[in-house]
């Protein structure tokens, strides 16, 4: 583990802020060797209270360690790896919950192997979350700088005159999305809303491919499928500012082009028929059942979207929000000491899944915050006639607490709050830097002035610059010619 965490990224591992415990069941006792801090114990004997290497039943497995191992999940976060040698192929499992398990003949590929292939658990799935990098620069998440998300789910009707579909939203709304809002809510403030669209065709073009008897466009017709001219997708009025929209399309095409699929660089059709636009959202072609026209009538009737397609693609959505969140969207990890499954959630995401991405929107938030209260100093220090205002000296002062709370509930592995002050530090940070006040005085500077004033004082102070160099030499002649007269005068005299 120290090997893989030799060079941590935020909101991961270091080689020191971490403890390892490791229990041997031989079934008829138990050897231990745990750290101090622990207080996980393994159940003597429970690993012959199931059966784990038959039937496959691996949300019967998860459902089982997770009574066994429940007791680990106190104050601070622990992850387990159960390792069964059985005998047979090795297979690898990772759970919904913060636990995952081995099983086969382990031994039979070496104890280094296997001591290889517990550690890449620990720290490439349960702290990195599945993914090389292990995190994301940037704006890995997208999360608006105020906390906040907002969902916002179109249905659009291509050519409303050959067909009108709706949908039972609030169905979904219930059952699907408010299991998935309230996972999220440490990391980030969601609210959703939807809209039903016509006359919205798409930018890019598709043409008829008999092989697959269908209408067919390509991963290159992608940024072309988007038409912003006639999608009118920003409807939310509370959204304005600093909070961040994610579009989620349901495309209807027009008779013309109906089945519409998408097609793979592969020359395969795509699963989902459907796409992203990281940091944009996710678009999802859907298909009338048939593509049969209604009939002639300028009036076609309307129908309903069924319970059962819904789902699916609302499914569909799911997953391109895990990979808008940066996670995986398939339940395979390939790693170096071999292929890991992961099982679903029916909340979309898992409970370590979860506490990967509180992770890295805290360490986020901390250096956002961090950078946004510098500029904030370094800003003052530059304009010494600034007014700062009580106002921003008490948002700067809670930002700092939050933050400090933060940093202490992440050293605690109290994931979840963490991830709320954090959202707070770095809000409360933004609001001092865009002060109205601060604003006003930062674009108030010398060549603001200079800019502003110019076009009024410059062409008068060259009249006056003109008028006084003539004033000037008038009076250098003026002087010349007295000096002469004077000196005459005196020579006339003598």
């Amino acid at each position: 583990m120290k090997k893989l965490t030799k060079h941590p990224v935020c909101g991961t591992c270091s080689d020191s802020n971490y403890t390892v415990s490791v229990t041997v069941d031989s079934g008829s006792g138990c050897a231990r060797n745990y750290n101090a801090e622990s207080t996980c114990m393994w159940r003597c004997g429970a690993i012959g209270e199931f059966d784990l290497g038959g039937g496959g039943d691996d949300d019967g497995v998860d459902e089982f360690l997770g009574s066994v191992l429940g007791s680990c999940e106190g104050f601070r976060k622990v992850y387990s790896v159960v390792v069964v040698n059985r005998g047979g192929e090795v297979r690898a499992v990772v759970g919904k919950y913060r636990h995952a398990w081995i099983i086969g003949g382990v031994l039979e590929e070496g104890m280094n192997a296997m001591v290889a292939r517990v550690a890449e658990t620990f720290v490439k799935v349960f702290v990195n979350g599945g993914k090389e990098e292990g995190s994301i620069h940037g704006e890995f998440m997208p999360v608006g700088a105020d906390g906040r998300i907002v969902l916002s789910f179109n249905l659009l009707n291509a050519d409303p005159t050959d067909w009108i579909y709706g949908w039972d939203f609030q169905r979904i709304d219930e059952i699907l999305l408010a299991p998935v809002i309230k996972a999220l809510g440490p990391v980030a403030n969601i609210s959703v809303e939807s809209q039903v669209l016509y006359h919205t065709p798409k930018s890019s073009f598709s043409y008829w491919d008999e092989k697959w008897d269908s209408y067919i466009f390509s991963t290159k017709d992608l940024p072309f499928f988007v038409n912003s001219n006639e999608w009118h997708l920003d409807t939310s009025i509370a959204a304005g500012g600093r909070s961040k929209i994610l579009q989620f399309v349901v495309y209807i095409p027009s008779a013309k082009e109906c089945p519409l699929l998408l097609q793979l660089p592969n020359g395969e059709i795509s699963v989902t028929n459907a796409f992203i636009s990281p940091m944009w959202g996710g678009v999802a072609v859907w298909n009338p059942p048939g593509c049969s026209r209604d009939s002639e009538s300028k009036h076609p009737a309307r129908h309903t979207i069924s319970p059962q397609d819904l789902q699916k693609v609302f499914e569909i959505f799911m997953g391109q929000l895990r990979q808008l969140f940066g996670l995986k969207s398939d339940s395979l990890y390939a790693g170096a000491s071999g292929t890991t499954n992961l099982l679903a959630s029916e909340r979309g995401f898992t409970e370590w899944e979860l506490d990967v991405l509180s992770r890295q929107h805290t360490c986020f938030n901390l250096v956002s915050c961090a950078t946004t209260l510098g500029s904030l100093s370094r800003l003052v220090q530059s304009l010494p006639r600034m007014i700062i205002m009580d106002e921003i000296g008490k948002q700067v002062k809670f930002s700092l607490e939050a933050a400090k709370l933060t940093q202490s509930n992440a050293s605690l592995g109290i994931y979840d709050a963490s991830a709320v002050s954090s959202r707070q530090a770095r809000s409360l940070a933004e609001d001092a830097f865009f002060h109205p006040s601060i604003m006003s005085v930062s674009y108030y500077s010398f060549e603001h002035c200079f800019a502003v004033y110019s076009p009024f004082f410059l062409p008068v102070s060259m009249h006056v610059l003109l008028a006084a160099f003539r004033e000037w030499r008038r009076y250098k002649q003026e002087t010349a010619k007295y000096l002469a007269w004077k000196k005459k005068a005196k020579v006339a005299a003598s």
